[in-house]
């Protein structure tokens, strides 16, 4: 399962992508991308590879898209592709309609919009789906690239996170852009 955007495929992970998670080479040639020196990036961490990797290995085919997912910048001026993010849902929509999306962005790619393209992506896959209402996301109060990222994709603050210093950002059905 493949998103493309204006620069970026965003290609949902499979067990098998999780499991090469540990292995640079046989990563990037999964994703036929470069693997970013460092990777993985941020808060996308050994426990979230392992978290997604339980949920693929326990829902199959069925989940696939509602977890994990690859941003790769599409080969430009001659370089070869690029793994520039990992991002993602925490799992299919709740009882109540709510998906929550999250991003890491490597380092060297920062500030360059690929956070915003990724969860603009993202929030427009799930608010097309049925039975998702809104889609929500959680940022560190001082983590300015990330709130300006939601806020270009129309998320508003609605209150404080599950962790001290984090703020949770919406963005509904009715307020949707696309």
């Amino acid at each position: 399962m493949v998103i493309r955007t204006a620069r970026l495929d965003l290609i949902a992970a499979t067990a098998e992508h999780l499991r090469a998670e540990d292995n640079p080479q046989l990563l990037g040639e999964l994703l036929q991308a470069e693997v970013p020196e460092g990777w993985p990036p941020g808060s996308y961490d050994r426990d979230a590879i392992d978290f997604f990797l339980a949920k693929a290995i326990e829902g199959g085919e069925a989940v696939i898209g509602w977890y994990a997912w690859y941003a790769v910048r599409r080969p430009v001026a001659g370089e070869r592709a690029s793994l520039v993010a990992a991002v993602g849902y925490f799992g299919p929509p709740s009882g109540d309609g709510t998906v929550e999306i999250g991003y890491s962005v490597v380092p060297s790619a920062r500030n360059q919009g690929y956070a915003t393209e990724a969860a603009e992506a993202l929030t427009r896959r799930a608010l097309a789906l049925p039975g998702v209402e809104r889609v929500t996301a959680e940022a560190h109060d001082t983590n300015v690239s990330s709130i300006r990222a939601l806020l270009r994709c129309g998320f508003r603050r609605t209150g404080p996170g599950r962790e001290e210093g984090h703020s949770r950002y919406e963005r509904r059905r009715f307020n949707s852009t696309g």
